[in-house]
């Protein structure tokens, strides 16, 4: 089992520091990511899982295992590979990766309902380069949160990049596609995942503090969100 997100996030920051990046936001834009995605990470306020353990291990030149579970792929010894040292780091491996070209769309309305929900009709109102753990993953795609009903976690404004192809599981964050009427418009909620079963869907959101809750058969769809921040 993987163990807790404090020990994570400072495995994180000794594979950060090891590689020759004093600063967490020197690192990100090494990375190519959002320095607040990346800072998140780093100081345990958001968790990360595999996709994105694999990433920063290649980038760090540690075992995305160890950053993982504090332990080696072979399982002996905790301790990482061993990185790009601190007085010579590779001046040539800082070039930012901004998505190897990839642009996604970004969907979302200026205007949010009740609940910061917006029409899904498709209305692309601008584009942005893929973040790196989403370079590779078809049908990728951004929204723009309307409103401050999940805040702090997310504000106005800001851009969620969303992962169609990942499974969800309780405690996700997700956007959550819903047609209330038959042949009706779908409308996008940016929500924090409960569950979601044959007789229901269970959304949680922050401001004010409810759950949202919608008969399985109005549900389109439910998508991971893999990182956000201000594009």
């Amino acid at each position: 089992m993987f163990r807790s997100m404090s020990d994570k996030a400072e495995r994180l920051r000794e594979a950060r520091r090891k590689a020759g990046y004093r600063f967490a936001s020197d690192a990100a834009n090494a990375l190519g990511v959002i320095a607040s995605t990346y800072r998140a990470h780093e100081n345990g306020q958001n968790d990360f899982e595999l996709a994105e353990a694999k990433f920063y291990g290649r980038r760090f030149d540690v075992d995305p295992l160890w950053l993982l579970d504090g332990d080696r792929r072979a399982g002996s010894g905790a301790a990482p590979v061993e990185p790009v040292g601190v007085d010579e780091p590779n001046g040539t491996d800082i070039t930012p990766v901004v998505g190897q070209g990839k642009k996604i769309p970004v969907f979302g309305q200026a205007v949010g309902g009740v609940d910061g929900e917006f029409l899904m009709n498709g209305n692309v109102l601008y584009e942005v380069m893929a973040p790196p753990i989403l370079s590779d993953i078809s049908g990728a795609y951004a929204v723009s949160v309307s409103g401050d009903s999940m805040y702090p976690r997310y504000e106005d404004g800001e851009v969620c990049f969303v992962d169609p192809k990942r499974p969800v599981r309780r405690g996700d964050y997700v956007i959550a596609q819903i047609r209330l009427e038959e042949n009706g418009a779908l409308l996008a909620y940016v929500k924090k995942f409960v569950r979601h079963n044959t007789a229901e869907l269970v959304l949680e959101q922050f401001n004010p503090p409810k759950e949202l809750r919608f008969d399985a058969n109005t549900v389109h769809s439910v998508h991971y969100i893999a990182l956000a921040g201000n594009a």
